[in-house]
């Protein structure tokens, strides 16, 4: 059945039912990616505009390709080449947008809170495609789901998330999917990258990354996020990896079978060396496919579903 919201705005805002429905609707879809016609009929006639002030390869593909493999339309708006450069202001994007009707606008934005107000201007589906340092559900629902795929659980599991935790909304969208689904989370980084009260959201922090790995079954490693830094929080990059990154040598304090994920972009040698993003415990390129299909399904939840059979 169809979610009892318009929007997804964050994780924080959904129940743990929630989070279930929508992982068991995307393991539903990810079969129609395996076929040779990559399209099923469930949206046609919707549409779908991603709107984004923000660069992005994975997350704006992946919502565009999703559309596409459900025949909705779907419109991509580069907010360099729109009005915006000429002084629109977003509720005037907003407006002028549902004017011409669409069903779902997804939106990233770099001010925290962007999704939630144009939610309130317009009637249709908002979908948050990452806002600030805020939130980006659908990235720690692809995490979420490509973790039960692979450990065929989430509840007991021991994830470390490491990184710049300070400016990094998956991290705080993962803190809240985990958590809720009865992961223990911990966060690391530098002190420097370390929110005061991270552990309000429900994990542990330190600023120790060997403690934090030590018996994880999942390893989260998360870029530094220089553009929205408004001063240097580390000395250099070398160092930086020295003490941060994740390396074959940190990663034996992890338990045998752990499992790596990154959001990506990678910043190969410095939070993540190469040897470990192309090994075995990396499942970096499977958290893009399983974008797709918890893409797919954020559509066909808000958009599609009207009974509780999956569309095939």
């Amino acid at each position: 059945m169809r979610l009892k919201r318009k929007d997804i705005l964050g994780i924080e805002d959904l129940t743990p039912d929630e989070l279930e429905r929508i992982l068991a609707t995307a393991e539903s879809f990810k079969e129609v990616s395996a076929r040779e016609i990559k399209k099923v009929p469930t949206l046609r006639g919707k549409t779908v505009i991603n709107l984004f002030y923000e660069p992005s390869t994975r997350t704006r593909t992946s919502f565009e390709i999703a559309a596409k493999r459900m025949s909705a339309d779907a419109v991509n708006i580069s907010v360099s080449t729109s009005s915006v450069v000429k002084g629109e202001t977003l509720k005037d994007t907003a407006k002028n947008l549902e004017a011409m009707r669409p069903d779902c606008i997804v939106v990233r934005h770099s001010s925290s809170g962007t999704p939630h107000m144009l939610a309130k201007y317009v009637g249709c589906s908002v979908i948050n495609a990452g806002d600030g340092a805020h939130e980006h559900p659908s990235q720690a629902l692809l995490d979420m789901l490509t973790v039960k795929e692979k450990k065929g659980r989430i509840e007991g599991l021991k994830v470390a998330i490491i990184g710049d935790i300070t400016h990094s909304r998956v991290a705080r969208s993962n803190i809240y999917g985990f958590t809720k689904l009865g992961a223990e989370v911990t966060v690391a980084g530098p002190p420097t990258m370390l929110p005061p009260g991270i552990e309000n959201l429900g994990c542990k922090a330190t600023s120790d990354v060997e403690a934090a790995l030590k018996g994880a079954d999942v390893i989260m490693m998360l870029r530094i996020q220089l553009e929205r830094q408004k001063e240097s929080l580390f000395p250099t990059l070398r160092e930086y990896s020295r003490f941060y990154g994740l390396n074959e040598s940190k990663l034996k304090g992890a338990k045998d079978d752990v499992i790596i994920l990154h959001p990506g972009p990678i910043n190969r040698g410095v939070e993540i060396s190469s040897e470990v993003a192309d090994g075995p415990y990396s499942l970096i390129l499977d958290q893009v496919t399983n974008g797709v299909a918890v893409r797919m399904a954020l559509f066909y939840l808000l958009l599609g579903a009207a009974r509780e059979d999956a569309v095939v």
